[in-house]
């Protein structure tokens, strides 16, 4: 999907809008959503959300880098199997982990750009995928229901609107290929940084139209309900 504006504008500012929509299967299936948008006659900055595959490891690597502040994680930690010493690993083991995923076909998310230029990752897939994750928060591991657990942006541009681009985009890919119901993770105390809000804030899924669907003081999970899966 892209959306455009320029660098300071909120999404609501954009006058016009044109939708279009591609994709291309080759070993595996591409999908990339297009969005552009004009004020004026100005064209203006366009984002891109393509679904991670093979192709594009290397643009993983890019977001999930020093030179972006963002070089430690590698978003496994839903993978490993406990909280128990997940801040002591290094970025080494973590980075290792991620190949070991990748290895094995584990392209779980959908990487931002702005034009070719990758700025932001959402972890996307299968809740019954992460056991952690199941076992965390008690959920039905025989339900076909998928999970958004990681939201990240390059610091640059945060605050900006691009989590919300990045959240429309995966979930219109997700309504295409057949998934009825979402689930997310916010954390919902007033007083966490933004690095602490790595599951995405709750304002993010509230303005997608997410609904609480099992209450928590700290820890909610909210849903959203695609529809009916295709046949």
């Amino acid at each position: 999907m892209k959306v455009t504006y320029e660098k300071g504008m909120k999404p609501t500012n954009i006058i016009m809008l044109v939708w279009s929509f591609s994709h291309r299967v080759q070993s595996e299936e591409i999908v990339s959503f297009t969005r552009c948008g004009m004020v004026g006659d100005r064209i203006l900055m366009s984002l891109n959300v393509k679904r991670f595959d093979e192709s594009l490891r290397s643009d993983f690597f890019h977001v999930h880098s020093e030179k972006l502040g963002c070089g430690w994680c590698f978003c496994v930690a839903w993978w490993v199997p406990s909280w128990e010493g997940w801040s002591e690993r290094t970025a080494e083991e973590n980075r290792k982990l991620r190949e070991v995923l990748l290895e094995s076909g584990e392209y779980d998310g959908y990487i931002l750009y702005d034009d070719e230029q990758p700025i932001g990752w959402c972890q996307v897939g299968t809740h019954k995928r992460l056991n952690k994750l199941v076992s965390q928060f008690s959920l039905d591991h025989g339900e076909d229901v998928w999970a958004i657990t990681c939201f990240l942006i390059a610091p640059s541009y945060r605050r900006r609107g691009m989590a919300n681009a990045l959240l429309e985009g995966v979930l219109q890919d997700l309504e295409t290929r057949g998934v009825r119901t979402v689930l997310a993770f916010p954390k919902v105390d007033p007083n966490l940084d933004e690095l602490a809000l790595w599951n995405g804030p709750l304002s993010l899924f509230l303005r997608a139209g997410f609904t609480r669907f099992r209450d928590d003081p700290h820890r909610p999970i909210f849903m959203m309900d695609l529809g009916k899966p295709s046949d």
